[in-house]
């Protein structure tokens, strides 16, 4: 299964009866396996989950740690990029050349780097102690 596949699947099963935005992301984990991921909301704003946490926690929940790469979709008019809080989640257990892949159930695409999306991102070398 590919990831737009994987994605597109789980995004029907995305619970946004708030917003009616539905999200769903798929990431391969270092060992090929597929994860994915749906946004489920919360009446309770900013409770809910994105669509990248849930794929990244079935991840870790299976015991991986390491992406390698990121599949992003949503009935949108444009490619929907993961949200602020998601680009440090997915920089945290992925490199800055992982590809993520932006798409819209029209199709249309884009592509960038975790490094394009969260420049500067915060990780373990900025606690270093000199």
């Amino acid at each position: 299964m590919s990831l737009k596949t994987a994605a597109t699947a789980v995004f029907q099963n995305a619970y946004a009866p708030y917003s009616k935005f539905k999200v769903g992301a798929a990431i391969r984990a270092a060992s090929g396996v597929i994860y994915s991921g749906c946004n489920v909301e919360n009446v309770s704003y900013p409770e809910g989950t994105c669509a990248e946490a849930g794929a990244i926690a079935a991840m870790v929940a299976a015991g991986e740690t390491a992406l390698t790469e990121v599949y992003v979709i949503a009935d949108s008019p444009m490619p929907v990029s993961p949200c602020g809080g998601c680009r440090q989640k997915l920089a945290e257990f992925g490199k800055g050349h992982v590809p993520v892949i932006m798409g819209t159930i029209a199709g249309e695409e884009q592509v960038m780097t975790l490094a394009d999306l969260l420049p500067g991102a915060f990780n373990t070398d900025h606690m270093k102690k000199s």
